[in-house]
């Protein structure tokens, strides 16, 4: 069976999103679950740390991945077929557009790219269409990553965010496997 990475950055208010896609996909595929630091420590309005912790745990029937060195030998040891950032946040997607490798989930990233395994980021993010825009173009344009189709949330409250589009996180998956891009990307 085919091994999901799934890694999840500190976009709050995306996280029970998140878990729900970890627990439809757990359906097709094997899940390692990967937290950032900031996701694996912070309580929130949204949730407490301990809470998606337990989640993501009783889904994947695996500790979640939460350190550095626990993320590095993802690719060089096969763990994963697959690796998906869910939510990536404007600053994760910065990192890797960048080379930045100071989290857990940008190792886990990293570690699959060097062995090139297909990288799936379901992007929430409110200045994609901001500062962050450049590192969108920029990674569209990367071997091996792959976007969930993305679609402005609130163009009138928030005109910069954009935000995957959930629900199409495990057709984007199936496209990555197969080395294409899910289209539209922007809807």
């Amino acid at each position: 069976m085919t091994t999901v990475g799934f890694a999840m950055c500190g976009s709050f208010c995306t996280l029970s999103k998140a878990i729900e896609q970890m627990e439809a996909l757990s359906e097709r595929y094997h899940i390692l679950p990967i937290m950032s630091r900031n996701t694996y420590e912070t309580d929130t309005r949204f949730g407490t740390a301990q809470s998606f912790i337990e989640k993501a745990e009783a889904i994947s029937g695996h500790e979640v991945l939460h350190t550095i060195p626990q993320a590095e030998p993802i690719g060089p040891k096969g763990l994963v077929d697959v690796m998906a950032v869910c939510p990536c946040t404007g600053n994760t997607l910065s990192k890797l557009a960048l080379g930045i490798t100071d989290t857990p989930v940008t190792m886990a990233v990293k570690s699959a790219l060097r062995v090139g395994t297909p990288v799936v980021l379901c992007l929430a993010s409110n200045d994609a269409l901001g500062a962050s825009g450049q590192n969108v173009g920029r990674l569209l344009n990367t071997k091996n990553i792959y976007f969930v189709p993305l679609e402005q949330d609130d163009p009138v409250k928030k005109p910069f965010s954009l935000v995957a589009d959930f629900p199409l996180l495990g057709q984007t998956i199936e496209s990555a496997l197969e080395g294409r891009q899910l289209q539209p990307v922007f809807r």
